[in-house]
């Protein structure tokens, strides 16, 4: 499989004419041993396996209005680094200079082989900021062939040892309301019978060895993946379309995903995307050198039918 995804060879950023940047605000990140800081071992080829669930309307919304796919899924991820900065003009404060990735990710439901998810995007630094008041943070902007475009904001930090991964799940919720505990999950069956595998239904697939544990917390997938490894050091990159804590991004949808005149959310509205990713260090053993793995959990909440539905996303992945 051939994924292209770099820019052509001789492409390099440079604005015209050349930014004015604040003094010494992104000419030192210009000069430094690899300006895209903690997105830096992102570049490169990764594949592994994750899990992958989503709530999706069911037409006609009379008799069932969902379907749940629980898929175990196959990853790979490319990044290619961005030759040059990337200006962005200021009109209320100097210039600034970002670097980035682009990529390509695509994932597949493992037995089948069947293609479930493509996503072309950029992973880029921003530097800090006096107009607004913002630290130095990262972004992702990405394209789902689906409808929908994002563009999440955050944080970068490392830390000493493996990440701090929380449990999560999949329970539906009110449009606007909070989201429900692990706890809520056994009461949430009664009305959501899709969730417990062992009730069968029509309104549910799920990928053989899809387990009752996967469904209640999709991290746990990524807490399995872990076990017995000795990661030293981890890049923690967290962003969000929700604006906390930067005060950017947001999401949008084509008309057929969003439209009013559907049912309250439309047909499959995505209005918030969170994702956590983590940039590992495991040690090796038996005198193998330290190895890089990435992992990363994402919900993405869909609107539709009155309700927020949230669409669950992990995976671990080792660099080639």
């Amino acid at each position: 499989m051939t994924v292209i995804v770099a820019t052509d060879p001789d492409f390099v950023f440079a604005g015209l004419p050349e930014a004015e940047e604040a003094p010494g605000a992104t000419a030192v990140a210009a000069r430094a041993a690899n300006p895209l800081g903690p997105l830096a071992a992102l570049a490169g080829t990764w594949s592994g396996h994750g899990f992958n669930t989503i709530w999706r309307p069911h037409f006609p919304a009379s008799r069932q209005d969902r379907f749940l796919e629980l898929n175990l899924t196959t990853e790979t991820l490319v990044f290619a680094p961005i030759k040059g900065a990337i200006p962005n003009r200021g009109l209320v404060m100097a210039d600034i200079s970002m670097f980035g990735l682009t990529y390509m990710q695509q994932i597949a439901e493992t037995k089948t082989k069947a293609g479930l998810h493509i996503e072309p995007g950029i992973w880029a630094t921003v530097p800090k900021t006096t107009n607004p008041s913002e630290g130095a943070s990262v972004v992702r902007m990405a394209s789902i062939p689906h409808g929908t475009v994002i563009l999440a904001q955050g944080s970068s930090d490392v830390v000493a040892g493996g990440p701090q991964i929380q449990d999560n799940n999949i329970i539906p919720f009110a449009i606007g309301g909070t989201p429900p505990a692990n706890s809520d999950f056994a009461s949430a069956e009664a009305t959501f019978t899709e969730l417990d595998l062992a009730t069968p239904s029509s309104f549910r697939f799920a990928s053989p060895g899809v387990t009752q544990a996967m469904v209640e917390n999709p991290n746990g997938v990524l807490k399995a993946a872990i076990q017995g490894q000795t990661i030293t050091s981890t890049t923690v990159l967290k962003v969000s379309t929700a604006h906390t804590p930067v005060k950017g991004g947001g999401t949008a949808n084509t008309a057929f995903l969003a439209s009013a005149s559907n049912p309250p959310g439309g047909n499959a509205n995505a209005v918030e995307v969170d994702a956590i990713f983590w940039i590992e260090t495991v040690k090796g053993t038996a005198g193998k050198p330290d190895t890089l793995q990435l992992q990363y959990t994402q919900v993405v909440q869909l609107d539709f039918n009155g309700l927020r539905w949230p669409h669950v996303t992990v995976a671990t992945l080792h660099k080639h």
